[in-house]
């Protein structure tokens, strides 16, 4: 049973191919979505293997662990009459929080929407964890929310892409934008730039217009085989594959629950998560693409005691 929960935030530094195969529409490798939003996530079944290994790795535990065994838990009996068991940790599905969109002023924005911050506070406070801020009123099209002084106005509009939208002030865009500094986007010192210009990145979206963007202003990129012998494209092998963009931050929601007795390993929830935080302000490699430099991420896990 779980009984201890924590958000994990994904800051996304190179673009990151998390596949679901093959496309039904112009791009042949598409990313994972949301079934009702179209929303792009990180399926929990990825993140889990992903830090399941970098755990692993992190503490020289060797493949097959009775350590890594009690933390994911084991598939199957390794001869030794132990059998399967489940783990004691949990890691949710990777959701989008924040989506980086090209802006005409300011080069780019940090983008979310009503509907995004409310499905995030939902998650925080169902996990037990104190939000301090309030949601802003609902938007109609055309129209966005920005903090005081912030850098993507042109007078009173706002351009994004190639769309233009009424600018309007809010003070809570500043709270939600602070309290993101100080809790989500990473803690280390290469990263004091882009904690200290949240505030004139963020606009807040109608929701329908946030969606779009996230469906297409995602990064699509062309790629071909070349075959060994001459250096040149192999006949039909050429495809696109889609990638969210570098600068999306994206969370999960992370439960635990103590250690079973079967594996000799006895740890309390809490002990469960201080293990899995020692990842917090260390990158680690989701997705596909490894070899080239893709889906590279930095891992920040939220404070119990959140910064205001």
């Amino acid at each position: 049973m779980f009984t201890k929960s924590n958000l994990l935030f994904l800051y996304v530094e190179t673009p990151l191919h998390a596949g679901s195969g093959s496309g039904m529409g112009g791009i042949d490798l598409q990313i994972q979505r949301e079934r009702a939003t179209a929303y792009p996530l990180v399926q929990g079944t990825s993140l889990k293997g992903r830090l399941r290994a970098a755990i692993r790795e992190k503490n020289g535990w060797p493949e097959g662990s009775a350590e890594i065994a009690a933390l994911f838990g084991r598939a199957e009996d390794d001869g030794d009459g132990g059998g399967s068991y489940a783990g004691c940790v949990s890691p949710g599905d990777a959701k989008i929080l924040l989506f980086p969109v090209r802006s005409l002023a300011g080069v780019f924005a940090w983008t979310t929407s009503v509907n995004v911050l409310a499905r995030f506070r939902r998650d925080a406070l169902a996990a037990g964890l104190s939000i301090p801020w309030q949601l802003p009123a609902p938007l109609e099209k055309g129209q966005c929310l920005v903090a005081a002084g912030s850098a993507l106005a042109i007078g009173d509009q706002v351009v994004l892409e190639e769309f233009s939208y009424e600018k309007r002030v809010d003070e809570g865009v500043g709270a939600i934008a602070r309290w993101l500094a100080g809790n989500a986007l990473p803690g280390t010192a290469e990263y004091d730039y882009w904690r200290n210009g949240i505030s004139s990145r963020l606009v807040v979206l109608a929701e329908d217009e946030f969606r779009d963007f996230t469906r297409f202003s995602t990064e699509v990129v062309t790629r071909v085989k070349l075959a060994p012998d001459t250096k040149t494209v192999q006949s039909g092998a050429l495809w696109t594959e889609e990638y969210l963009p570098s600068e999306t931050l994206l969370y999960s929601p992370l439960l635990a629950g103590a250690t079973r007795s079967t594996n000799g390993v006895t740890w309390t929830a809490d002990e469960v998560l201080d293990r899995i935080r020692i990842l917090d302000g260390s990158r680690t490699q989701l997705g596909g693409d490894e070899t080239t430099g893709r889906g590279l991420v930095h891992l920040r896990f939220l404070d119990r005691e959140v910064r205001l």
